[in-house]
């Protein structure tokens, strides 16, 4: 698969037709090469796990030969011993402690680690000097590694991200920028290629792979006038397509900020992490220095090097990073597995509010349904079958753009319909039906009113309860029978609810749609209430009554209701509910079909349209609170134990670094298993 994502081309061509080089992913600086900072991430872990090895290597045989050493060359070899690999971990962590404290960061968890491990020295404790520092080092390349794990899924959304399109221009490509592409300008898109501006099909036929926009495994179709969308990946064939965006509008451009600003909006919890940290590290700093100087003061026969060595390991422990890493990394992670599912959340604050919310409530066209006329049902006259009806809706309408019309081609040509020889006479009569003459026979498709007016009776058929376009079919004299056209509702809909409702959420749904195929939806759903008839203006004014009877509603001082103290959450998708997808505590965007604006205003994007995602939203958020309080208790739970112990002197140093070190391993290895899910 060749990625066109380079700035500018290695031989100073710039994307010209006339480029000397040859084009495709070997042509350097024409194709992009995501793995470059991979590569140089994986060339910095080699380098520490070379020191790691080597340290842990010299530290392990000065440990089991150190009496032979001192018997042999004296005291010096032991200590020349152990400062190979006190040296080899400790450097990095001095010069970065020395660096925090130039900032004013007095209490920073390197220099801990220095005044630790140097008092160690100074006590005689070598061994365990060498350990505290080897397995610092060692925890802090692992906690790394699990950062950048869960990582991976929103950097392979960056990694797909073009920056070069394939021009067409006077029957010749060139390749250029994305941002020189400009609206109207037509690109080719070969087979492999990502697609590089949101854009129309004009001409070609291929499977596009959207996958790296909303998860969905299977590709899709895509013919003259279809719409494709940046950062999604032609499977085969050759596509020419119109840009119907500049990149900087396009949905991929949208996405990408997204997930790039993503982790800048903390969480409520985190944010009081970070502040907890501030004093406890500071009181833990202060409990050491009053263990090391008041008991040998007061209790008789107590030694100062005893009570020194009981608060270097309160020392050690005072390190808050298990805190630090592992509660911002369980954000993360699940901000990692969202975007595995087609869910773009757009912070970790995201999910502390999802926790809040106890009624969501869904726009209906385009969200619970489809968003466009489909047919439902078929019901031929007495003694015909369904094929014989289908065929003469599909010669009556297949010219037709009213949309009714444009449902009952698409069902015609999912059966495989063609269109029939010869030119049709097709006459349109506005508001009534069509009139299509053709092979010698009369095709109507309309109203029964019509129908009657062009002398056709139609005869009994058994009406439907679901609301929706009723179309009479008649072939000359001959009525054939009826056909339901609607607004079909999504497939996972019923689904979702179900499921938002074992959450213990209520549902509510608002639209602009008449008051019958709202009930039929809010019925089929099994949504608890709905308003229906409302213009945007009227949707904004609903969701208010709706915050204002909420269980905690509080005002702002203009009066509005608070949106941080509301307990709603709105899912919609079309222009007109961005101003109340941010009045609601949490806006959840569809962001397949749904505008820019919506998208903008929303929390969270479903990418794949699905209603099911905003119930496995919920879940998720569920998840990442309870790995949060997990972390939280493991992390200050073991730590006060090993405090205690430490200060009893029952405890030593290697117990003090499995309670900094490994707690905050542990921790992390917890937060990961968010992405695993």
């Amino acid at each position: 698969m060749s990625v066109f994502a380079a700035k500018s081309c290695a031989c100073g061509c710039h994307g010209k037709a006339s480029c000397p080089a040859p084009e495709g992913p070997n042509h350097q600086g024409h194709s992009d090469n995501p793995t470059s900072q991979a590569s140089s991430d994986d060339a910095s872990a080699r380098h520490e796990i070379t020191i790691l090895v080597v340290s842990g290597c010299v530290f392990a045989l000065s440990m089991i030969f150190e009496a032979r050493l001192d018997a042999a060359l004296g005291p010096w070899a032991v200590r020349l011993a152990y400062a190979i690999p006190y040296l080899l971990c400790g450097v990095g962590i001095f010069r970065e402690a020395i660096g925090e404290m130039r900032k004013g960061d007095f209490f920073n968890e390197f220099a801990l680690m220095c005044i630790a491990t140097v008092a160690a020295i100074c006590l005689g404790e070598l061994a365990e000097a060498v350990g505290v520092m080897l397995f610092y080092r060692i925890g802090e390349f692992f906690q790394e590694r699990a950062a950048a794990g869960s990582r991976k899924s929103i950097a392979s959304l960056l990694a797909a991200k073009p920056s070069m399109a394939r021009l067409a221009r006077d029957g010749q490509t060139c390749l250029v920028q994305v941002e020189d592409v400009a609206v109207g300008d037509i690109f080719e898109i070969r087979a492999g290629e990502l697609v590089a501006l949101d854009a129309q099909v004009i001409s070609g036929e291929s499977r596009i792979d959207q996958s790296p926009l909303t998860g969905e495994s299977l590709p899709v179709r895509v013919t003259p006038g279809s719409a494709v969308l940046a950062g999604s990946i032609n499977m085969s064939g050759v596509l020419l397509a119109r840009a119907t965006s500049r990149y900087i509008d396009s949905h991929m451009a949208r996405i990408l900020e997204m997930v790039e600003h993503a982790a800048e909006r903390k969480s409520p919890t985190e944010r009081f992490i970070s502040r907890f940290a501030r004093w406890y590290t500071p009181a833990v700093v202060a409990l050491a220095v009053l263990v090391a100087t008041l008991p040998p003061l007061i209790l008789p026969g107590a030694s100062f090097s005893a009570w020194i060595y009981r608060a270097l390991i309160l020392l050690i422990i005072s390190c808050p990073c298990a805190l630090l890493i592992s509660i911002p990394l369980s954000y993360f992670g699940g901000i990692g597995a969202a975007s595995r599912q087609g869910i773009l959340v757009k912070g970790g604050n995201v999910f502390d509010a999802l926790l809040q919310i106890d009624t969501v409530v869904f726009d209906k066209t385009g969200t619970l349904t489809e968003g466009r006329f489909a047919v439902v049902a078929l019901y031929p006259a007495a003694g015909l079958d369904e094929s014989a009806l289908t065929s003469a809706a599909f010669i009556a309408e297949r010219h037709s753009a009213h949309p009714i019309a444009q449902a009952i081609r698409r069902h015609g040509e999912e059966l495989a319909m063609k269109d029939a020889e010869g030119e049709p006479q097709s006459l349109e009569h506005p508001g009534k039906g069509m009139e299509v003459r053709h092979d010698g026979a009369r095709y109507l498709a309309g109203t029964k009113a019509f129908l009657q007016e062009m002398g056709v009776q139609p005869g009994d058929c058994p009406l439907p309860e679901q609301p929706g376009a009723l179309v009479y079919v008649a072939r000359d004299q001959q009525f054939l029978g009826l056909i339901l056209a609607a607004d079909r509702i999504r497939a996972d809909a019923r689904a979702a609810i179900s499921e938002l409702k074992s959450l213990g959420l209520s549902t509510f749904m608002l639209t602009g749609d008449h008051d019958k195929p709202a009930a039929w939806v809010a019925a089929e759903c099994g949504i608890d209430g709905f308003k229906s008839g409302l213009l945007p203006e009227e949707k904004v004014m609903a969701l208010k009554e709706i915050v204002v009877k909420s269980k905690n509603n509080t005002t702002t001082p203009e009066g509005e209701p608070d949106r941080e103290a509301a307990r709603i959450a709105f899912v919609g998708d079309g222009v007109n509910d961005a101003p109340i997808l941010a009045i609601a505590r949490v806006g959840i965007a569809m962001g397949g079909i749904g505008s820019a604006a919506a998208v903008e205003a929303a929390d969270v994007v479903i990418l794949n349209d699905s209603p099911a995602q905003a119930a496995n939203l919920f879940k998720l958020a569920n998840k990442v609170r309870v790995n949060v309080w997990e972390n939280i208790a493991l992390a200050l739970g073991i730590k006060a134990l090993v405090m205690a112990l430490g200060i009893a002197g029952i405890s030593g140093l290697w117990e003090a670094v499995f309670a900094d070190v490994g707690v905050a391993l542990l921790a992390v290895l917890n937060a990961s298993r968010l992405m695993r899910k």
